[in-house]
């Protein structure tokens, strides 16, 4: 969607920072009637720019103390490999993400664990035991700040 103004930016950024309001709040905040504000947004909902919405957890709170980025690199690649390291590893409840990314790994995981000794445990006995895993390289998140993206 090409078209889009900055009456149209302004609605993303709002459902962005909370995808819960109503139209009617989000065109309260940016001056446009509640109708005129649910076309917009139901404009860019058939345009596809909404890849659906979310309800972001606090894992700390959940008891999931520890957050590990891991890159992952194949040992074998073939594309029967890849789709089966990617059913499998989706198949794990503490991988929250999986990437496929081009560089030095074939792969970007975030994985959360209740603390290193749980995350060990999940690493040895999931993760190393996958199709195809060569290499692995872990890294602790020990801060994370949300950036707005693109969009400001």
């Amino acid at each position: 969607m090409t078209d889009m103004d900055a009456t149209d930016q302004a609605i993303l950024r709002i459902l962005t920072a909370d995808a819960t309001l109503k139209a009617s709040e989000v065109g309260r905040r940016i001056g446009l009637s509640q109708p005129a504000a649910w076309r917009r947004i139901d404009r860019l909902t058939q345009a596809g720019i909404f890849q659906g919405r979310r309800l972001d957890l606090d894992a700390e709170k959940l008891g999931f103390g520890v957050t590990v980025f891991l890159g992952v690199k194949l040992a074998a690649k073939g594309r029967t490999s890849l789709e089966d390291f990617e059913r499998a590893v989706s198949a794990i409840p503490e991988v929250q993400t999986v990437e496929h990314v081009l560089g030095l790994y074939d792969y970007r995981l975030r994985v959360v664990a209740r603390d290193l000794a749980d995350f060990e445990r999940v690493l040895r006995r999931r993760i190393m035991t996958l199709p195809s895993v060569g290499n692995v390289e872990s890294n602790v998140l020990l801060s994370e700040e949300r950036r707005p993206g693109p969009l400001g």
